[in-house]
């Protein structure tokens, strides 16, 4: 079998087999704790996730990226297994993060690359901000907050359905939001889906919409570039979010991935993974 076979084989199994090869760390957050996993060695990247997903977002590329990075990959507050922040706002999840992260690299850790998807590089962006001397470079997935016109989420009703039929709505949720070809939502993304929504309890919505990320961009000192999924149903029209990323940041390093919708990393992982580390490869732009 392929390694995605594998995966769908049975993909408890293959999700418990990942986490267990991971470094677990747990970090102050709120009145409890933030958690990371690490995996690889090399330079740092660190990885967040979307709204109501968890570390697992990446979970198709972290065997490819930690053979050359050092992966940190967060819960981010209010999702996964991390406590909510000490408030429920951007500046709460920055101090969580920017707490997480000097535990992690040490008192000299130097700045390091971020990665963000969806949510998950709008609150970098405001980590970025706040603490520039964390951030080396922010490459965002798909974010939203942009200002831009925000497409019709095609969502079913999920809950009293039972077998095939429960599969089949589960299937066509991921289809209407987050995926657009039909063998993409398979029996990984489909067993992922509903726990880590269920885990989900923050806001994600207010911390994006309508123009989170947009508005902190010119306050972020670093190095900002962006990947696209072509097809991405959440946030459409590549060239409208290019146009849009590029008034604030003109330099940037856009790329678009071809057939692949708002969760391009999952879809289209080995085009994802070389547009990703071209960028991280490419040297910083000098002002």
């Amino acid at each position: 079998m392929t390694p995605i076979e594998e995966q769908n084989a049975d993909p408890a199994a293959f999700l418990a087999t990942l986490e267990a090869r991971a470094e677990r760390i747990e970090t102050p957050c709120g009145e409890g704790t933030m958690v990371w996993r690490v995996w690889g060695e090399g330079a740092p990247l660190v990885l967040t996730h979307g709204a109501q997903g968890s570390w697992t977002h990446w979970v198709r590329n972290i065997e490819s990226l930690s053979r050359r990075r050092r992966l940190i990959v967060a819960d981010l507050p209010g999702h996964g297994a991390s406590a909510m922040p000490e408030t429920p706002d951007h500046a709460g999840i920055s101090k969580a993060l920017a707490e997480g992260l000097h535990a992690i690299l040490g008192a000299r850790g130097q700045p390091v690359d971020l990665c963000g998807f969806s949510l998950g590089g709008v609150v970098l962006a405001h980590l970025a901000a706040c603490h520039p001397e964390l951030a080396r470079r922010l490459v965002i997935v798909g974010g939203g907050g942009l200002g831009t016109p925000s497409g019709h989420p095609r969502l079913g009703r999920v809950s009293g359905l039972a077998g095939d039929e429960r599969r089949a709505a589960l299937k066509a949720n991921l289809l209407g939001l987050m995926l657009h070809h039909p063998d993409a939502a398979d029996e990984l993304a489909i067993h992922m889906l509903l726990p880590t929504a269920k885990a989900a309890r923050l806001n994600g919505g207010a911390l994006v919409l309508p123009d989170q990320l947009i508005r902190i961009l010119p306050r972020v000192r670093c190095q900002v570039d962006a990947i696209w999924g072509a097809l991405d149903l959440q946030h459409p029209d590549p060239a409208v979010q290019e146009a849009v990323l590029r008034a604030v940041q003109p330099a940037m390093d856009f790329r678009v991935i071809a057939g692949a919708g708002h969760w391009a990393m999952y879809e289209r992982p080995e085009q994802f993974e070389a547009s990703l580390e071209t960028i991280l490869a490419t040297p910083l732009r000098t002002a």
